[in-house]
């Protein structure tokens, strides 16, 4: 301890506070070195998270004592790599993130007893909205989903009811097919009281039109003649693929189909007579029955005499009929059968089929383990046809055509990947160890510089004696006047001063002034000793100048 003492005595309080200070800078540094490897790596737990659902995790990863960092104003929660499938699971499970969207949970807040009804049914809409977006997003291709309601009120004293409509703003993972649009509008129309699926708009984050909402799309189901086609096609082209590649194996069969629909609507009215089926309508029958006889009324002179009509009844009586007649008249009215018959031919009939199919060969190894193609039997192909016509519904009436070509492809058999196995397996890095590793690397060169290049020459500028002070001492003094100022200046070193020492010599005996001055001698000596070991240059340079004076001299 007394070494270190007189070690710190002689560096003195500057260079001591500069080597606390290089100490501390060293300490905060290394510090930060061990820090910045130790740190676990952070990856993107969500993103694209509204402010509810940031604070909600937020709250939730403090509740567990996670680490996390909020960047880009809270829209990207980074937590440990190591963390990030179960904490995705345990938000999972507690329901978020929520997506943003206000669902019915708006209604479970207190203060509804005094809320007016426009603000009630302001609420309503938001929840509806709300569930009907997070329902949309449950979709394995729909990223993200915006639901607007327009459910007008009916006018006071109006027979008229405006119908109900819905816009809907998608943004997607991927296409969206005909089927699954027409999925959202249904999904949409049944929890909507009176909308009608016609009444729905679908638009995707480029503002596509996925789905019309002011035209009536009663036509083939509200599907375009094109896309209707090219659904048909695919539905076809999968399942001669799926049958052809079973027989010939996954990737070696290429299948097109080409389908001719008519989309012309057809309206046919034909009346059928059937002379046949006569059915009696009416019928009128008429009867008339008249009588002549001897007519009294003739204009003779006889019934112009007196008395000519007294003598007529008689005469009369005694006359007889002389003509009688009776007619029959019947008319009737027959209903001839008639069948009238309206038949409607929606578009979209399929008139023509083609269906082309392409399979490679085989491939085998010869004896010098060398790949060879081997084309297919036409017994083979045969057989394909047989089942691709099965398929497809295969109709020669209609003129439809199936064929089936064996070529080889250009491209060549993948091969199988070989996993290593053993000590080769540790060699396998990840992307993520690659720049770990990276990132340790250069922090220990980092390291390495600052030792090398700012630490070391501080530190020897520290321990190093003062250069002013040995450029202070005199050129010319002898060898034994450069020791005494030496041996001062380690007495003063030492906190022993001179003067006092020669005023108590006087008063002293001689022996013990002997025995004082012979261990100060011996002190100085070791003093000098030392210093020239630590300083062997500012050594040599003092004594090539006593040298160079003594030769002088």
């Amino acid at each position: 301890m007394q070494s270190l003492v007189e070690f710190a005595k002689t560096l003195g309080a500057p260079r001591i506070a500069a080597m606390g200070a290089v100490t501390l800078a060293l300490i905060g540094f290394f510090a930060f070195l061990i820090l910045r490897v130790t740190t676990p790596q952070m990856t993107p737990l969500f993103t694209d998270l509204s402010l509810e659902d940031s604070a909600s995790i937020a709250k939730e990863l403090d509740h567990e004592g996670i680490t996390y960092e909020l960047r880009n104003d809270g829209n990207v929660i980074m937590v440990p790599r190591d963390k990030v499938a179960r904490l995705r699971m345990t938000l999972a499970e507690n329901g978020l993130p929520k997506g943003g969207g206000v669902g019915y949970e708006i209604f479970d807040k207190s203060d509804a007893l005094g809320t007016t009804s426009f603000v009630q049914n302001i609420d309503k809409l938001r929840a509806l909205e709300g569930e009907l977006a997070r329902t949309i997003r449950t979709l394995d291709q729909v990223e993200d989903a915006r639901v607007h309601l327009v459910l007008p009120d009916r006018p006071l004293f109006s027979r008229d009811k405006i119908e109900p409509s819905a816009s809907i703003v998608l943004k997607l993972r991927g296409t969206l097919q005909s089927s699954q649009v027409r999925a959202i509008r249904h999904l949409v129309a049944t929890a909507v009281s009176d909308l009608r699926p016609q009444r729905i708009s679908i638009v995707d984050e480029q503002g596509q039109l996925l789905a019309d909402g002011a035209s009536d799309d009663t036509t083939a189901g509200g599907v375009a003649a094109d896309e209707r086609q090219a659904a048909y096609e695919k539905h076809l082209r999968e399942q001669v693929e799926s049958i052809v590649s079973s027989v010939v194996g996954p990737g070696h069969s290429r299948v097109q189909v080409a389908a001719d629909f008519d989309f012309n609507r057809i309206t046919q009215t034909s009346d059928k007579f059937d002379p046949d089926g006569r059915v009696v309508r009416s019928s009128q029958t008429r009867e008339e029955t008249s009588a002549s006889g001897q007519s009294n009324n003739e204009v003779t002179v006889g019934n112009e005499l007196p008395g000519a009509n007294q003598r007529q009844p008689a005469a009369a009586a005694n006359a007889s009929p002389r003509d009688q007649s009776r007619k029959s008249e019947e008319i009737v009215n027959y209903e001839i059968s008639k069948t009238t018959k309206t038949e409607v031919i929606e578009g979209g009939r399929l008139n023509r089929l083609s269906v082309a199919v392409l399979v490679d060969g085989t491939y085998a190894k010869d004896d010098k383990g060398n790949v060879t193609y081997q084309p297919r039997s036409k017994e083979e192909l045969d057989q394909i046809a047989a089942l691709v016509r099965s398929a497809i519904g295969f109709d020669q009436k209609r003129g439809d055509q199936v064929q089936v070509v064996n070529l080889r492809f250009a491209e060549t058999p993948a091969n199988p990947i070989v996993e290593p196995t053993g000590w080769l397996s540790m060699l396998h890095f990840t992307k993520d160890d690659i720049m770990s590793l990276i990132e340790t690397l250069v922090m220990g060169v980092l390291g390495l510089i600052v030792l090398l290049l700012v630490v070391r020459p501080l530190v020897r500028r520290i321990i190093a004696p003062d250069e002013r002070a040995l450029a202070a001492l005199p050129r010319g003094a002898a060898a034994g006047e450069g020791l005494a100022a030496i041996t001062a200046a380690t007495l003063t070193e030492e906190g022993v001063d001179p003067a006092k020492a020669a005023e108590s010599s006087q008063t002293s005996k001689m022996i013990d002034i002997a025995q004082i001055q012979g261990q100060v001698h011996a002190q100085s000596v070791q003093k000098v000793g030392e210093l020239a070991d630590k300083n062997p240059r500012e050594t040599v340079s003092i004594i090539r100048s006593w040298l160079n004076d003594s030769a002088a001299a």
